[in-house]
């Protein structure tokens, strides 16, 4: 550093959290413990799950879980008012994830089965991902995140770059792997129309993907029915994996606008 030149700032990182398990900043933690590079090269100003820091002078915000209340998207608006960079951190936050559920039932019958005598006490209304309500720049898929992935992510962010999230199906990574297909074993999977990018570790463990990662961006429907059709199952027989993760993909907020 030359005399009187002023020392690079850090880019600030603040994380969030909304209706989730908080499994994928948990995740977080976890892959920061082994790359303490990306300690050095950020300044984190907020991150309840893993320190008492509230600050809202931030860069770059990652933010876990769907929106699951009127007043919750406020407060995300103001989180996205503050980002120059606002990451959807994990499934529940890109696709809505399993919270979204609830959107295949009626409001009422859902909020007296959650909270009984006591539901009208519950603010609520059917969950939404993130981009249902603001802008965001990039994804972090999973149920959890991949460690490895979130440190690829930063990086690509620090520099300025699209963050590498894979656009093909699993059945890239089961074949890449030499995994004999869930379906020549009798079971369902998702693979043909899921987002890659997990090593396919479900197929590979014999389940069925579950499309955790979401929905590729352009899924050939055509091929995922002929592949239905040699195995003798129908679009319904799919329809349970398929809702787990996808199901606003599916219904949007269903009857609860």
């Amino acid at each position: 550093m030359t005399a009187g030149s002023k020392k690079q700032e850090k880019p600030k990182v603040a994380f969030f959290d909304f209706a989730s398990c908080e499994g994928c900043q948990l995740t977080v933690v976890d892959s920061l413990q082994t790359h303490l590079d990306l300690l050095d090269a950020v300044e984190i100003v907020n991150f309840r799950e893993a320190a008492t820091l509230n600050g809202w002078d931030f860069d770059i915000a990652f933010v876990e879980g769907s929106i699951t209340r009127p007043h919750d998207e406020e407060r995300l608006r103001r989180i996205r008012e503050q980002a120059k960079v606002l990451v959807a951190l994990g499934a529940c936050a890109d696709t809505g994830c399993v919270n979204a559920l609830k959107n295949l039932l009626p409001p009422e019958e859902v909020r007296r089965y959650v909270y009984g005598e006591h539901a009208d006490w519950y603010e609520t209304y059917g969950a939404r991902p993130l981009s249902a309500v603001v802008k965001v720049d990039a994804v972090i898929p999973g149920c959890p995140i991949d460690r490895e992935e979130f440190v690829e992510v930063v990086k690509a962010l620090l520099v300025g770059k699209r963050p590498p999230i894979p656009d093909y199906p699993v059945c890239v990574e089961c074949k890449l792997k030499g995994n004999v297909c869930i379906f020549h074993v009798g079971g369902i999977c998702m693979g043909p129309v899921a987002r890659a990018g997990c090593g396919a570790i479900c197929p590979t463990y014999g389940d069925g993907c579950e499309g955790c990662r979401g929905i590729i961006p352009h899924p050939n429907e055509n091929a995922m029915k002929e592949v239905l059709d040699e195995a003798g199952l129908s679009v319904d027989d799919m329809m349970h994996y398929f809702r787990m993760f996808n199901a606003y993909r599916e219904v949007g907020v269903g009857q609860w606008e």
